[in-house]
């Protein structure tokens, strides 16, 4: 999963748009689950550098070998939150009428076990809330990230999400 342009981000949404009555099955359904996406310490320097966060347990690979319990560096836990939209993209259906997808927030979020650099990670989804508005539908979802071999999973979220409608037609 290479979402490095608005291009390629909108593709990958286009490719899983579905009409209005076959998303609203997914309530309640199978979860969805992501490609698992490496989280390297390029990308950890580089969410360090854009949050002003480089405490060392993120970006000093020998410090934190030998100062942490970790064995080396970790992801942020906001870098993880923040891989939730990606591996939605991935994983996720939209509805065909959407014009574009928010953010809406969180009810909850917990950060269980820390991902370390090089590790992979995915996304587990599970619709369990749909409330349809004229131009919107909110969706909530138990979005889990996963570790690759780890029983425990990095991050744990009760995610909202609001896709906005083309207007029915007059």
């Amino acid at each position: 999963m290479e979402l490095d342009s608005v291009a390629a981000t909108e593709a990958a949404l286009r490719a899983r748009l579905v009409p209005l009555d076959v998303y609203r099955a997914h309530l309640d359904g199978e979860p969805f689950v992501s490609d698992w996406v490496t989280v390297d310490q390029a990308m950890i320097d580089t969410f360090a550098t854009a949050t002003h966060d480089h405490q060392f347990i993120h970006v000093d690979p020998e410090r934190a070998r030998a100062e942490t319990p970790f064995g080396g560096t970790i992801a942020h836990g906001f870098l993880t939150l923040s891989l939730l939209s990606p591996l939605a993209y991935d994983a996720l259906p939209g509805v065909e009428t959407t014009r574009m997808g928010i953010n809406y927030g969180f009810e909850r979020v917990r950060f269980l076990n820390p991902v370390k650099a090089g590790q992979r990670v995915r996304g587990r989804f599970k619709m369990i809330g749909l409330t349809e508005r004229a131009v919107s539908l909110q969706t909530a979802w138990d979005a889990t990230v996963e570790i690759e071999g780890a029983t425990k999973p990095a991050l744990t979220a009760h995610w909202i999400t609001l896709a906005v409608l083309e207007p029915p037609a007059s």
